[in-house]
């Protein structure tokens, strides 16, 4: 590894990234991650965030082709392979995967942080989802920690910090924010479906959500605000249906991330679209921009600082 980038992962405090909603975008942006954070001998990758906030999809992008002890299709590993290591010798795998919160109801904790620990001084590779709740019994901190909810925070400890609890207070109470903004987002484009929407693109916003066209829509934001907001009052149920649709009320529609949602229309706070759609000179496009939990105050350029 060159020294350039030994110096950039050794200086490296925190990163904080927009949380992209949708499986496809979410593994990417684990790809990204890994090109761009991973170090090759990283050996402990701590990942923590609520239940469907998206840490699988996101390992996923970071190790293609790894087997999850957690599989969301519900295709549970067992017995888990990180406990039933045989010498395999140049054949045994390098790199194990453990769900802490799942594996804790089929083994003790201290059973577990000692299978992690003999691992490492294996010299093989171990990604820990709810790393939080291993960390206590661990003697050392993740070479790698990485924090899901409303933002992506990507850390590198040392032994001033930040330990896992840190980036828990920031991650989990943020994820509600995250899961409002996409409920709104489905919300706006289902009580006013349009051709358009289809050939947006997805864009985003600190505590909201942005759709990009490429020219400039014929429907008018203040309506849609409108619409959506009385969708809102009338507090409509919304569920899960599969992993490619939502129910909204009675009726289903398509969407990329259907775990990351709030269980109805009235738990989203405070939505407003902005009134007209700015036009991003950068990418040519005209942008619908949302935001939820906050009172706008100043220019919409400050819209990620407010």
């Amino acid at each position: 590894m060159s020294n350039y980038h030994t110096r950039m992962h050794s200086s490296l405090l925190y990163t904080v990234l927009f949380a992209p909603r949708g499986k496809v975008r979410m593994v990417d942006m684990g790809r990204q991650i890994a090109q761009q954070y991973l170090n090759p001998f990283d050996g402990l990758i701590g990942i923590i965030g609520e239940a469907a906030s998206g840490k699988s999809m996101l390992i996923k992008g970071m190790f293609p082709g790894l087997e999850l002890s957690n599989d969301d299709e519900g295709v549970n590993v067992r017995p888990l392979p990180l406990l039933n290591q045989d010498d395999g010798g140049f054949y045994s795998p390098h790199t194990f995967h453990m769900d802490m919160r799942f594996e804790t109801a089929f083994t003790q904790p201290h059973l577990l942080a000692e299978a992690v620990t003999q691992t490492l001084a294996n010299g093989k590779r171990v990604i820990v989802e709810h790393f939080d709740l291993l960390f206590p019994l661990l003697e050392r901190n993740a070479d790698l920690l990485i924090g899901i909810g409303e933002e992506i925070m990507i850390a590198r400890p040392n032994i001033f910090g930040p330990e896992p609890e840190d980036i828990a207070k920031i991650v989990f109470p943020s994820i509600h924010y995250r899961r409002m903004a996409h409920t709104a987002e489905d919300l706006c484009e289902f009580v006013l479906p349009d051709e358009e929407w289809s050939k947006a693109s997805h864009g985003d916003v600190r505590r909201g959500f942005v759709r990009g066209f490429n020219e400039k829509p014929s429907f008018d934001p203040r309506e849609l605000e409108a619409l959506a907001l009385e969708m809102i009052k009338k507090d409509v149920p919304v569920a899960y249906k599969d992993e490619n649709h939502i129910t909204i009320g009675e009726e289903a529609m398509y969407c990329t991330g259907p775990r990351m949602h709030v269980r109805s229309t009235g738990e989203i706070i405070n939505l407003r679209l902005l009134e007209d759609f700015p036009y991003d000179p950068m990418t040519g496009q005209y942008l619908l921009v949302g935001y939820i939990g906050r009172e706008l105050k100043g220019h919409n350029r400050h819209l990620n600082w407010i």
